[in-house]
């Protein structure tokens, strides 16, 4: 899910001989805009309270690219700087991921070893738009013509919006999407539990089937 369903995608079109069948969630293509829509415009005016946090531990000159101003605060040499913007960092994705607030994922998050390496690790993936070509995945759904797949993404989902999901999908027809209404990115929520034992089980259905057809 998520950074995984863009591995997955990346994986399956380099090597689509090798994939007998994908179930997928929270769809990320990995665009410029879907990265910004996160961590520059979007996703701030949804959780505005947040965001306010967020922003914090950068200077007002500096909020023009917030990403920029992170990677140079997650990677600088003072070690206070680093913590206070790995954790502002790690809680606002925590705080986005859920349709109801978990404050134990917000504690894991904010966990400060935690907290620095998975920020640090984000943010120089997203600097370098985690080393894809831009609409990269789109470009290439055509090397997923053979693959079945199911896709579970949430209603709610403002860390990876569901566009993505149907731009997907308009791009790799045969993707079968199931939007879960009552969800938004984590996978933990009850109804992308749910939706992803179901899919799980449907591929598996799916693919011992082609396989007995061989």
């Amino acid at each position: 899910g998520s950074w995984g369903s863009t591995l997955s995608l990346l994986y399956a079109q380099a090597h689509p001989d090798k994939v007998s069948g994908m179930v997928l969630r929270g769809i990320f293509l990995c665009r410029r805009a879907d990265i910004d829509w996160f961590y520059q415009f979007g996703a701030s005016a949804i959780f505005p309270d947040y965001w306010r946090e967020f922003i914090a531990p950068i200077k007002a000159s500096e909020r023009g690219d917030m990403l920029s101003a992170y990677h140079r605060h997650l990677t600088g040499p003072d070690e206070l700087d680093r913590a206070r913007a790995a954790k502002a960092w790690s809680v606002w994705e925590a705080r986005c991921a859920t349709l109801h607030p978990n404050h134990h994922l917000v504690d894991h998050l904010s966990n400060s070893h935690v907290a620095l390496a998975m920020a640090r690790i984000e943010a120089h993936y997203f600097i370098n738009q985690c080393f894809v070509e831009p609409d990269q995945i789109l470009e290439n759904t055509h090397r997923l013509k053979d693959i079945p797949a199911i896709a579970v993404h949430g209603r709610y989902d403002v860390v990876c919006p569901i566009k993505q999901a149907f731009d997907l999908q308009a791009a790799w027809p045969d993707l079968t999407l199931e939007i879960i209404r009552d969800a938004g990115h984590a996978s933990s929520e009850p109804g992308t539990i749910d939706a992803l034992v179901k899919a799980t089980d449907d591929m598996a259905s799916i693919i011992n089937n082609r396989r007995a057809d061989r």
